[in-house]
């Protein structure tokens, strides 16, 4: 019964988002609310980009309303066992906190704009509705010969990995589909490893939010600019799929043989599900450190202007890029129960500079043959 309600909830977000976002498209012509193109962007025509606008409230009326249509089966005993009938817990209802937090500032930045700065500093209000509930990383499971943590040094800890991880899925927004696509493979992933330990109501969110993604990747991914048919999610967007994967990748870490009895790995399996955003942002972060760059100054340095810049098509590029965040992720979820994770961590770390060194290498040899035949 309980899977009838998640897949339930996974439709009514796909619903709700092919009904909503269509409309946002007419108030965002009319209005005339766009992206516009300049030399750091990929699109050359003006697009709108309130997409995410549709995603929190999607993403809560669907959990909302199975989670009552479960508990009111309960009651009037529909044969859904109370053992199995989704709760909220104090996590979610301070998750909706941040959630409702980062919405307003992505609206506002997606309309007006909003200095870097101040956005920085509403992320981290944000993060600390997860450690005010209870919920921060506990536990490392042996990485770096650290296992369990005090909560002086795993609360603030939580918060940065909060704020990182937002900011990845906005920094990766650089071609179509491939924040949505990045962040609906990794729901994907948890949800299914949620579902597996039996932890309904997390299983449930990933679902919902893997939901609302489907009709968004397509308009964002074969809509038409010219037709009117494309949209792009925004900052509205971004920070909402960062901060409910911060939240899941979190709760699925956290060390509690109570609720879950996870695997050694834990911790490693939960965030690897984001190797390719945060690899790539803390890859990027380096070269403007060492190039005496501010580090929030934009350029053209993420995997996906690599694959541009090697003549790849957006969508190959998007094809590529969702591969290689598939191999990472089942590499190291296959892996982790029988070897050693500060192992396998640098393995990832390895073959991830192998793959950018690869990537330069071959970007840097059709550069000069590209000259050679130009001359």
């Amino acid at each position: 019964m309980i899977y009838l309600l998640i897949l339930l909830a996974f439709i009514i977000s796909i619903i709700f988002s092919m009904l909503i976002i269509p409309r946002i498209l007419i108030v965002a012509l009319t209005k005339r609310l766009f992206d516009m193109p300049n030399e750091r962007k990929i699109h050359t025509e003006a697009i709108p980009r309130l997409g995410g606008i549709s995603f929190a409230p999607t993403i809560l009326f669907s959990l909302a309303f199975v989670s009552a249509i479960s508990y009111l089966g309960y009651l009037y005993g529909l044969k859904i066992p109370k053992d199995i009938t989704p709760h909220i817990t104090p996590d979610f209802y301070l998750l909706i906190c941040g959630l409702i937090i980062l919405y307003l500032a992505g609206i506002k930045d997606d309309l007006i704009g909003l200095l870097y700065h101040t956005k920085f500093i509403v992320q981290i209000i944000a993060a600390t509705m997860l450690p005010l509930s209870g919920l921060w990383i506990n536990n490392f499971y042996g990485l770096f010969g650290i296992n369990e943590l005090a909560p002086w040094i795993g609360m603030p800890l939580t918060i940065f990995a909060i704020v990182f991880i937002t900011n990845a899925i906005n920094l990766i927004d650089g071609i179509d589909g491939l924040a949505s696509g990045l962040s609906g493979a990794a729901l994907l992933i948890l949800g299914s490893l949620f579902l597996h330990y039996q932890m309904w109501t997390y299983a449930m969110l990933s679902f919902s939010t893997l939901g609302v993604l489907i009709p968004f990747f397509y308009y964002n991914v074969f809509g038409q600019a010219e037709h009117g048919r494309k949209i792009f999610m925004g900052d509205t967007g971004s920070l909402t799929l960062g901060y409910i994967l911060a939240f899941l990748c979190i709760r699925y870490a956290v060390y509690d043989p109570y609720e879950a009895p996870h695997s050694p790995g834990a911790i490693l399996i939960s965030f690897s599900t984001l190797i390719v955003p945060m690899f790539d942002v803390i890859r990027v972060m380096l070269i403007r450190f060492r190039r005496k760059k501010s580090l929030f100054s934009p350029d053209r340095n993420h995997i996906h202007h690599k694959f541009l810049a090697m003549g790849f098509s957006p969508r190959k590029a998007l094809l590529y890029i969702l591969g290689i965040s598939w191999i990472f992720s089942s590499v190291n979820i296959l892996l982790a129960p029988f070897v050693n994770i500060n192992i396998l961590f640098l393995g990832d770390i390895v073959v991830w500079t192998l793959l950018n060194v690869c990537l330069d290498k071959i970007y840097h040899k059709k550069k000069i043959i590209n000259e050679k035949n130009i001359i």
